[in-house]
């Protein structure tokens, strides 16, 4: 991260080692999880961290075969990612944590409450994940994607050599306004696709299958004890605010934060307003 204050440390896993970013001496601690694909910690949290880093302590893993976590054998899927959340906990002698994540992160941040409330203090998912559900044919149409690797990994790999196709796909799908640091996080995914790839995740790829959802948290979110926040912009094409406001009505007592303007990378495109509902919120504990 090059950001003063924050460390980094590894985890050891049989799949090969999760990175972590860490920050923060005292506080309680906090589990930031980052989405999927053109993504990783430092992406997702570059905002976040310095400030929770103040009243917290912050560990921000890089998902398997993203970031600096890029060497992985075996399928980064759901088990996988939450085994992954498991060892972070227990690497830092951490029995219980705040737990904030994004898309892809925001639902293991969901499934880690559910499967393992023992281990969650309070809950933060933005724009999460595993929620959601399509209409017949698109449906088939994105499972075909998750299995056949020429259009999910093949094809984008092509794609986003460009810096510009890169600077597009950011502006269109993760942005619905203007960005304080567009260019910044423009070289930083192109750096991501250099490195890691530009394909879907293992986690989105096996989450799809041929006729439903095969991760659909919704049946066991009313299981939630955690205190929990929702964060979801109005204007988010990937993860639509209806589906995340029907979500949340789902969990006992959640609350739910919609941001006018915002599209799915709400912390990037406002993080100073998301940066204070996340902060508040942990406070509040």
């Amino acid at each position: 991260m090059n950001r003063t204050g924050i460390e980094a440390a590894t985890v050891e896993m049989p799949g090969g080692h999760i990175h972590v970013h860490k920050a923060g001496a005292t506080g309680s601690p906090v589990i930031l999880l980052s989405g999927a694909g053109l993504d990783n910690a430092n992406l997702s949290w570059a905002h976040l961290i310095p400030v929770l880093a103040e009243n917290h302590r912050v560990f921000a893993p890089d998902w398997p075969k993203q970031g600096l976590s890029r060497e992985w054998d075996g399928l980064a899927d759901h088990e996988c990612l939450k085994s992954v959340v498991l060892a972070v906990l227990d690497r830092f002698g951490i029995e219980r944590a705040h737990i904030v994540g994004l898309s892809q992160g925001g639902a293991l941040a969901l499934a880690m409450a559910i499967d393992h409330p023992d281990r969650v203090n309070r809950v933060v998912a933005l724009a999460p994940a595993g929620t959601i559900s399509f209409a017949p044919v698109y449906h088939q149409f994105l499972w075909l994607m998750a299995k056949w690797p020429f259009l999910n990994s093949t094809l984008p790999n092509l794609i986003f050599r460009s810096r510009k196709a890169t600077a597009s796909f950011a502006r269109h799908a993760l942005f619905a306004g203007p960005v304080d640091d567009f260019e910044a996080i423009v070289d930083e995914i192109h750096l991501e696709v250099a490195r890691s790839g530009a394909g879907s995740s293992d986690w989105q790829n096996a989450s799809i299958g041929p006729w439903r959802m095969n991760i659909d948290l919704r049946p066991s979110l009313h299981k939630i004890s955690a205190p929990t926040l929702f964060i979801q912009g109005d204007r988010d094409i990937g993860v639509k605010s209806h589906q995340t406001v029907a979500a949340a009505q789902l969990v006992p007592d959640a609350r739910i934060e919609i941001l006018e303007g915002a599209g799915h990378w709400s912390n990037r495109q406002m993080p100073d307003r998301v940066n204070g509902l996340i902060r508040s919120f942990l406070a509040n504990s």
